[in-house]
């Protein structure tokens, strides 16, 4: 770390250097045929030597629309709007004595035939760079069809995806997973469900923040990735129906339809989905257990496993808006899923001596039986005071998960010739309840020069986890107390922020202060072999961010973001109790687990708008992560507090014109990590770096074809005791539009070398692991896609989103 940091400072430097933007602006106002300002027109932005897209927007309720951070280049704007011919401005020039253009009026012209008829299509850039985010374009991918919202993702820059779906953003783990705007109240295995179980088709946008201003809550201490869904904005009666088919070793199925009625006082939506995914697991472990002596092996352990599984996920979204007034919104929103899993498996375990002779065989059958259960509303509050951008806006929510996990394993043990010794009959009823509520308001006011926003927000979160086991005892099921538990968590917070921004001249400012309060009670229900226990805390936080742009000349913009960040533990990862996974390994929780907080900067630059180039650096104390403790021959799986993490990186994302029909985007990431901590009574001074590239190569065809090569490399990683092999994929597609574009027809294959195979080793104690992990990845996919709808003319309304809080990225269910 310490030759690190004096190259990076010193490469920084040169680059900065040698470096010199033009942080243009653009503002207009669309017109309908009546003089009125025309709501969601889409305006695009173009070159004006080739009309390639730059970027998109939509107009708001008064028809005005503003681009920013545009670099050098002459330029034209583009309107579209349902029923109204394109409209076009006059070409206008960008430079460092023109940074700001505002345009003339564009005035709309109705369209004098069958409005039915009128297909708008736009096609979006598939990665966009601004100033605090990064946003990815679902749709700009043809592979991105018929694929998961988990495997969107993975291919996404600087986001990973470990062996046990754990996401990370530029190497660390602790990220937040927000779906439209609201956090999705799920982490781990719950939350790799979540998104395996969302088909891309529903997607739109996924923002990537490393460094979430003020506004945002303050967990995950990597930052926020936001997934935003597809909102029909036209009006009247609008949707899309979609229908896909997959085949990996086994077959899958993506159905979905989304429907929006609009009309000047009211929005109405409806979202209906069905997936069907048929899957498998392999994962196969060698354990070598050495002496106290640590050099000669004790034992050997094999375990070679098969899970075959089948997820289903039936989902429905409904909504509506009432317009109140032009300046007052309410509306509510309404979703919730019902996701059976099923999990057959099978384990063949070999305890072997020192000399590799083997002294017994161990057999066992699993059968694992979920069915998971969602429901959620928001009710909520917008209103404008006036045009100048002074806004309430309140929401309140709803969110309860209920589970019915039911699970029976049969382990046969045997002699080393598979003579049969005996047999053991374990069945587990686990039900899980969690509900969430949160309140939140933000107020935005705009002064001369100055915005500032402030907040309130509340969150109470209740959780009931039952374990029950059983032992088969001649013939009937007797209580295995060992096993047996019952643990209950509430936790509340607290929260208030104020975030101010200001432009001056070349330089953007935005400084920001969040206040979290957070009161957490964990309770371990006793049983007639065990007592009761209990915990609790109290404690208050800082969350301060601060963020500096400046535009230096026409080619070279720069930014600079500080923050503070923190990372909480997920509920049931608090629970003390042993939970069964097979008769030498279990899992179990941590009440003394303490949430991790992190110290992050992030130094940006960006040449001609094309080129984005980001170091950064972070300090996590209380770093805490998956680990691995010893007892016999059996492991027990935990999250610990580790220590201090010190992580360093720098990234270069390039989005290249290579000919006018083709556009390659190039992201790498370069991580070092260091830790450093004592775990188990042993000393941890572990330090890796890390390399991901990502390559995604977009082609533009004639007659409405469009292509795409892409794929991703990641080399070998380091995360506490964990290292992972090297691991990579390439994927490819082709998408026709058809019936005058108003349907598509995708085909891609995802995986197709099949590379996307895990392997890693774990080193703890006197404990050598290593694993290989295998999954159905290799999948072909086509899917059908039609767009129909009538437009209605007028202007319309902006549907407000409700939000919430961090509290559903941390609910842990039972499953995988």
């Amino acid at each position: 770390m310490k030759k690190l940091l004096p190259l990076l400072i010193f490469l920084t430097t040169a680059y900065i250097s040698t470096a010199q933007v033009v942080n243009g602006n653009i503002s207009g106002t669309v017109n309908d045929a009546s003089e009125k300002g025309q709501e969601a027109a889409t305006i695009s932005l173009l070159t004006a030597n080739d009309s390639s897209l730059v970027h998109m927007c939509v107009s708001d309720k008064a028809g005005n629309f503003r681009f920013t951070s545009i670099g050098e280049g002459k330029y034209l704007v583009s309107v579209s709007a349902v029923g109204y011919s394109k409209g076009y401005s006059k070409t206008f020039t960008i430079d460092v004595t023109n940074p700001s253009i505002h345009l003339n009026p564009v005035k709309l012209r109705e369209i004098a035939k069958d409005l039915s008829a009128v297909t708008v299509v736009g096609r979006k850039q598939l990665i966009e760079q601004k100033i605090d985010r990064t946003v990815v374009n679902v749709d700009g991918a043809v592979t991105n069809v018929g694929a998961s919202a988990l495997e969107v993702l993975e291919k996404s820059p600087g986001i990973t995806v470990d062996k046990d779906g754990n996401i990370s953003l530029k190497g660390k783990q602790g990220v937040m997973v927000m779906i439209d705007g609201k956090p999705s109240y799920l982490s781990g295995a719950e939350l790799v469900n979540l998104l395996r179980n969302m088909n891309a088709n529903q997607l739109d946008q996924i923002e990537i923040m490393t460094n979430p201003p003020a506004k945002y809550d303050a967990a995950g201490n990597s930052g926020i990735i936001n997934i935003k869904t597809k909102k029909i904005k036209m009006q009247g009666f609008n949707g899309s129906l979609t229908a896909g088919f997959s085949q990996g070793k086994y077959s899958k199925t993506n159905n979905s339809i989304n429907m929006n009625y609009r009309t000047g006082k009211m929005n109405a939506f409806l979202n209906v989905s069905y997936n069907k995914n048929n899957g498998f697991q392999g994962l196969d472990i060698l354990r070598r257990y050495r002496n106290i002596d640590g050099k000669s092996i004790d034992a050997i352990f094999e375990q070679a496993s098969f899970i075959r599984t089948t997820n289903e996920n039936r989902n429905l979204k409904a909504g509506m808006d009432f317009f109140l007034t032009d300046k007052t919104t309410v509306g509510f929103v309404a979703s919730g899923f019902i996701a059976p899993e099923v999990y057959n498996g099978t384990n063949t375990s070999y305890l072997k001596n020192g000399s590799h002779v083997v002294d017994s065989i161990v057999f066992s059958l699993g059968n694992n039986n979920d069915r998971w259960k969602n429901g959620s509303i928001n009710l909520n509050f917008r209103h404008q005071f006036d045009s100048a951008g002074r806004e309430l806006t309140a929401d309140v929510d709803y969110v309860t998960y209920t589970s019915n996990n039911n699970q029976h394993y049969i382990n046969s043990s045997f002699k080393p010739d598979w003579t049969k010794k005996n047999q053991e009959e374990l069945k587990g009823i686990l039900p899980i309840n969690i509900n969430i509520y949160s309140a939140k308001t933000d107020y935005t006011h705009q002064f001369k020069g100055l915005k500032m926003d402030a907040g309130l927000k509340v969150s109470y979160v209740n959780t009931d986890n039952v374990a029950n086991y059983f032992n088969l005892r001649v013939g009937q099921w007797m209580p295995d107390y060992n096993k047996t538990n019952n643990f209950q968590y509430t936790e509340n917070i607290n929260a208030a922020y104020i975030n101010i921004n200001r432009q001056i001249k070349k330089w953007g400012v935005q400084a920001g202060l969040r206040y979290e309060n957070t009161n957490y009670t964990g309770k371990q229900k006793g049983n007639p072999q065990r007592k009761d226990s209990s915990f609790s805390r109290s404690y208050d936080s800082w969350f301060p961010t601060v963020y500096l742009s400046y535009a230096a000349d026409k080619n070279n913009q720069f930014g600079l973001n500080v923050g503070r960040r923190i990372d909480r533990p997920a509920y049931q990862d608090l629970n003390p109790f042993l939970f069964f996974l097979d008769n030498y390994t279990y899992q179990s929780g941590n009440p003394y687990l303490k949430p991790q907080f992190s110290n992050n900067i992030e130094l940006s630059h960006t040449f001609k708008g094309f080129l984005t180039t980001t170091v950064n650096y972070s300090v996590t104390k209380n770093f805490f992560t998956e680990t691995f403790e010893q007892s016999g021959y059996a492991t027990i799986v935990r999250n610990g507090n580790i220590g201090e993490r010190n992580n360093a990186g720098i990234s270069v994302s390039a989005q290249v014109p290579v000919q006018k029909w083709w556009t390659a985007i190039f992201y790498t990431n370069y991580n070092y990590s260091q830790f450093s901590g004592e775990l188990y009574g042993e000393k941890i001074q572990v330090e890796a770096g890390n390399l991901m590239v990502n390559i995604n190569n977009q082609l533009k065809l004639k007659n409405g074809w469009a292509a795409e090569l892409s794929g991703f490399y990641r080399t070998k990683g380091v995360e506490g005791q964990i290292s992972i092999q090297p691991l990579g994929q390439v994927s490819a597609g082709i998408s026709k539009q058809v019936l005058k574009n108003k349907g598509s027809v995708r085909l891609n294959v995802r995986d197709m070398f099949y590379t996307q195979k895990v392997q890693g080793n774990i080193m703890f104690q006197r404990t050598e692991a290593h694993f290989w992990s295998t999954r159905d990845s290799r999948v072909a996919n086509i899917t059908f896609t039609y767009r129909f709808g009538k437009p209605l003319k007028g202007a319309q309304n902006n549907r407000k989103t409700g939000g919430s809080s961090d509290e559903q990225s941390r609910v842990k269910m039972s499953g995988s």
